[in-house]
Order: structure tokens, then C-alpha cells, then sequence
């Protein structure tokens, strides 16, 4: 990285979990890069700027954002099963603090970390397929909290004028591991190609489901495909022959 690099500068939180991780591999040659830590801090190699701290406190979100061009918010207690105190604490307070962190720093773009669960009771239900216009039907807490996010996104791109992409993810795998991911999984450069639209689309305000081009999807990507121009690479088919012969009652 040059003193004039002219790349944005993206802000990541959650940068130590599994998609934080595989995603400044992924993007760094795309864009400047500062990831955000809150107890695992993992060594900076190529250049990325590296902050320490909780989102959940809005001093320290404050000083996050401060000089970014976008932020990716992945910081997020993930479980399905989170339980109340987790999602209140990590899920709803720490995003209130990223939008409002990048609204008193003039941060115009966040691109939100959801997840499939803020529907998953119709998946239980056998209610399928879903698409991004359907009620909100979270399975728990954590997807409860999601669909906060999203609807936080939506207040602050109305009353603030920012551009909010809310990524709907799946089945985050390098590979299927299990029949359910032949509908479900997103690999990681798929992730990547969509966080990259997310950063650079004009759009003010989007919800999308973010899974791979696998052909057994249940979730209605189209969207995506039409107004962000996301091309999957990978489908889960790919692996359909091996996961079904470990697991031939699915």
C-alpha cells in the first residue's frame, strides 16, 4: 500500500471469525482495510490497519469508523441459539452503535451482515421458497436480533441518507458439509463478490439473500442478481453425489 493509494477504505468488523478471516483475504487487493478485534487479535501481514475493541460501546465504534469509506459489519453473536442477553448486547446494541458510529462520522455505506434465519420459521414450516419481500419470520433470538439490523438499516438510510446493503447469508462453508447445504451453502468467494457489490452499489436500500448458484435453492436470490449484479461462481450441486452417499436419508 502507497502513501496515494486511492483504494476505499473498508472498515471490518468481527474480522476474527470465520468469515472476517477469509474475507480480507478475499478483498484486500480490492480495497484498504481496517479490521476491528474485540478479544482475538490476529497479526496484521499485509498492511491492514488493526483497532481493538467492543462494538458495543460507542466510543470505541466511534473511533472504528472514523476516516472509512464503508463499513462491513460482521461483529455478531452467530449461534442460532443465541440466547437473549448475547443477542441484546452484541446483535441490537452493537449495530445500533455501528449505524449511529458511521452517522456522526459521515460514514455513508455499511453493508450488514444478516443472516437466512431472520425467515427461518418458514423453513421449518415447510413454507418454501422465501424471497427478501416475505414478513420477517425469525427461528430464535439471533435471528430476531437480525432482522432489528435490518430494519435499523432502514431508518437510518431514510432519515440519514446512507446506503445500507443487508446481506441475508447462508450456509457459510468453504464446502457443503451436510445434504441441507445443497440448498443452502455460500462459499467464500462468493461471499466476497457479493460484499464487493454491496460496498460499491448506489443503491440506498436493499435486502438480499446471499447464497451460492446452487441448484436446489430454496431462497430467491434474483434480487441480488438484478440489482447487484451478483454472479455466483459455485453451486453446492457440485458435492451433491458425495454428501449423498455419506448421508443417504438426507
Amino acid at each position: 500500500m502507497t502513501q496515494n493509494d486511492a483504494r476505499k477504505l473498508v472498515l471490518i468488523t468481527g474480522a476474527a471469525g470465520m468469515i472476517g478471516r477469509d474475507i480480507q483475504v478475499l478483498l484486500r487487493d480490492r480495497y484498504r482495510l481496517r479490521v476491528m478485534y474485540r478479544n482475538k487479535v490476529l497479526p496484521a501481514e499485509h498492511g491492514e490497519q488493526v483497532v481493538r475493541g467492543d462494538m458495543a460501546e460507542l466510543d470505541v465504534a466511534l473511533r472504528a469508523v472514523e476516516g472509512v469509506d464503508a463499513v462491513l459489519h460482521l461483529a455478531a453473536s452467530v449461534e442460532v441459539e443465541t440466547p437473549w442477553e448475547l443477542a441484546l448486547r452484541d446483535n441490537i446494541v452493537g449495530c445500533y452503535n455501528c449505524y449511529e458510529a458511521c452517522r456522526q462520522a459521515g460514514v455513508k455505506k455499511v453493508v450488514f451482515a444478516s443472516t437466512n434465519h431472520v425467515s427461518g420459521y418458514y423453513e421449518l414450516l415447510g413454507e418454501l421458497p422465501v424471497t427478501p419481500e416475505m414478513t420477517v419470520r425469525p427461528d430464535g433470538y439471533y435471528g430476531a436480533s437480525k432482522a432489528f439490523g435490518e430494519a435499523l438499516g432502514r431508518y437510518y438510510s431514510d432519515a440519514y441518507g446512507m446506503s445500507v446493503i443487508c446481506l441475508r447469508i447462508g450456509s457459510y462453508l468453504a464446502k457443503p458439509k451436510v445434504p441441507r447445504n445443497l440448498a443452502t451453502w455460500l462459499s467464500p468467494r462468493d461471499m466476497a463478490q457479493a460484499a464487493s457489490l454491496a460496498i460499491e452499489t448506489d443503491i440506498k436500500f436493499g435486502i438480499y439473500y446471499t447464497i451460492s448458484n446452487n441448484k436446489r435453492r430454496y431462497w430467491d436470490i434474483s434480487s441480488a442478481q438484478r440489482e447487484l449484479g451478483y454472479a455466483p461462481e459455485d453451486n453446492a450441486e457440485d458435492y451433491a453425489s458425495e454428501l449423498e452417499k455419506a448421508d443417504p436419508d438426507g
